[in-house]
Formats: structure tokens, sequence, C-alpha cells
């Protein structure tokens, strides 16, 4: 089986890059892991979120920006695509405080943050009266928000299916229970699978989460990835109650309360715990009181991916050039940048946004 791509790693990050080379005409094969395997895919909050991203480094600001400036376009090509909507709504999001002193502590940092953005930074302040206009069932013990107007939401399982069903609609091939053991390179790429295997391609890119903690080092990488667990609580469906998501709290399409996320260093544990799923609906409580009359449905934990300073990494193996590392936290906010944008970075066009500061130059050697 020959490919221009070999993408590893069947999840929204893969995908959304499949995605994008397919619609430049390339052949490409992705190779998914099994049901055992870590999956960040199914497991996170769906929010498309630029606030409170690149207060070090405001590449990856603007690089968000970047990315929910074109999810509306994203959204609507794959739903042309396939029939079916991924639920966006970009009305804006909440960064919900206790206490004024928080509240204003975080306005310093975004004002400093918006100064370096050359003034692209849209948000507001919501005092507690103005809040409660716009969420009346906010609950007393919140001081405040900040809204920032480039946020929203969307369902990322809906968006995960979407990307599979439009990727296969382009021709590209999902290969699912794959679990790749080796790559080599004796003239183009060969990847290996435990089940014998072998996909040929011109370009590999490794985007498998967790996974290239173990196969990124095989192919010249770093990849100093590391897991953290997000337990999360779902409600019953519910009349409307929440007009803008949050971090503590959105409403999805569907009508139920979304609750999360903890962020917990567990190493490879993805279980859900009751302290964890008890501070998460105390917070929740505080945040929207009608919420201690919801009966909760469903709880989950999952592992998210993160790079030691919790910013993307995009890398050309130094090793095996034309094998590439993508690896981030945000896989659902920056799914339009890696399928719109990332495309032109792989294939080293004069539109390939520069992504230097998101190498691993960045990491010690260690």
């Amino acid at each position: 089986m020959e490919a221009d791509y070999a993408v590893i790693g069947g999840g929204v990050v893969g995908l959304s890059v499949a995605w994008g080379l397919l619609r430049r005409g390339k052949r490409v094969t992705v190779l998914d892991g099994d049901d055992g395997s870590f999956r960040a895919s199914r497991g996170n909050f769906g929010l498309v979120w630029v606030q409170s991203k690149g207060m070090k480094q405001p590449r990856y600001a603007s690089w968000s920006q970047q990315s929910a400036a074109a999810w509306a376009g994203f959204a609507a090509e794959l739903e042309d695509g396939t029939g079916r909507s991924v639920g966006l709504q970009q009305n804006g999001g909440y960064d919900l405080h206790f206490s004024e002193e928080t509240l204003y502590a975080t306005v310093a940092q975004y004002d400093a943050l918006k100064d370096k953005l050359g003034g692209n930074y849209p948000y507001e302040v919501l005092g507690r009266n103005a809040l409660s206009r716009e969420e009346p069932h906010i609950g007393p013990k919140v001081a405040g928000a900040i809204l920032h107007h480039q946020d929203g939401h969307a369902n990322p399982l809906r968006l995960l299916v979407s990307l599979a069903e439009d990727v296969r609609r382009l021709g590209g091939t999902v290969l699912n229970g794959k679990t790749v053991t080796e790559v080599s390179k004796p003239d183009a790429f060969k990847v290996h699978c435990s089940d014998g295997t072998t996909v040929t391609a011109a370009k590999v890119v490794l985007s498998a989460g967790l996974g290239a903690m173990e196969l990124g080092p095989k192919l010249g990488f770093k990849a100093p990835v590391r897991p953290q667990r997000g337990q999360v609580l779902i409600t019953e469906k519910l009349p409307k109650l929440i007009n803008r998501p949050s971090l503590i709290a959105r409403q999805v399409d569907e009508g139920g309360i979304q609750i999360g996320a903890t962020n917990e260093e567990v190493g490879l544990d993805d279980s859900v715990t009751q302290p964890g799923l008890s501070g998460l609906a105390a917070e929740a409580i505080a945040a929207y009181p009608a919420l201690a009359r919801a009966q909760l449905v469903r709880s989950w934990g999952a592992l998210r991916i993160l790079s030691p300073d919790g910013l993307p990494i995009y890398q050309e193996s130094p090793d095996l050039p034309g094998a590439y590392l993508v690896t981030c936290h945000s896989g659902i906010t920056l799914a339009a940048a890696h399928a719109l944008f990332l495309p032109d970075w792989l294939e080293g066009t004069a539109a390939a946004p520069d992504l230097e500061v998101f190498s691993e130059d960045r990491f010690p050697v260690s």
C-alpha cells in the first residue's frame, strides 16, 4: 500500500491533518490504534478556545486565534461533505472568577498579552451584575467573568466522526486497529504494524498523541510529551441553562451540561475518582446552583497530551527528513489550523506558517 503521506494516529489531530492533505490532492493513509489506546479525542471538553493561551508565548495565542477564526469555514466544509453538523457555537466564552482579586489579576495578564498582539485580543470584563444579565442562572458566589469573543465550543465526537467519514470520502484510507511498531526508510518510508501490515509512503506524520512517547525517539524526535488526566461529568439533558461555555461547564448542543475538567499528574491512569468528581461537581454548583438538582448520567477520565511548556510541537525529524511530529494539547481548537494551514508547512510551500517557536529546539537535550 503506497501513499504520499502515512499519518500515524487517527484522532482529531491526525484526521485533521489527513483531511487537509487530501483536499490538496495528496494520497493519504491513516493508521489508527486499537481500542485499548489512550484517546484524548474521545474524552476532551470540546472547547474552541483562545483566552489564556500564549501568556508566555504570544505566537501560541496568535496561532490559536488564526485557527479559531478559520473554524466556521472548516465546520461548514465538513458539513457540506458529510451532511453532519459538528455543533459549532462561537459566541464567546467565559473565564469565571469567584473573587475580584483573581479576576483583575488575570485582566492584568490579558492586557499585557493584548499589547504583544498589537491589540488583537477582544475581551471584556463583566462584573457581577453584567454577568447576571448574560447568564441569569449564574450563582451568587461568582464575582465576575472575562468574556472573550473569539471563544466557543463544538461537539468533539461529531467532529471526530465527521473527519473520519470525510477523509474516506475524499479518497483517504483509514486503517483501524493498527499498532505501529517501527518506521524504516530504506528509500521511501515503510510503516510496520504489529499485525504485519506495512504501509509505504513518501512522508510520515506522527500524530499519535501519547504514542509518540515510544515511537517518537525511533524516528529521531525528542517527543517530550507526558499524560495529564482530566475527569469530566455530564448531566441529563436540560432546558437552556448556560448561554456561553466556560472552563467550568458548558451546555452541549444535545442539552446536557458537561462539567470539568481536572488537571492531574497521575501517569497513564485514565480512571475516575470520587474526590476528582466531587470537586468538579462542587465548583460547577457554585457557578450554577441549579445544577445541584441535575442528574448525572456519565463520568469519564481521559489523558491529555502535554509538552513540558504546554505548547504544541511541530518538528521535522533531523534523522529522517520527511518524518514530522505533530502533537498538541488543544486538538479541537487547532483542528482548523491543522486542516487548513499545516499542510503548507508539511509541503514546504510559500504559504507555510512560521512554526519555528514550536520546534523541539526549545527543549534541552536530555
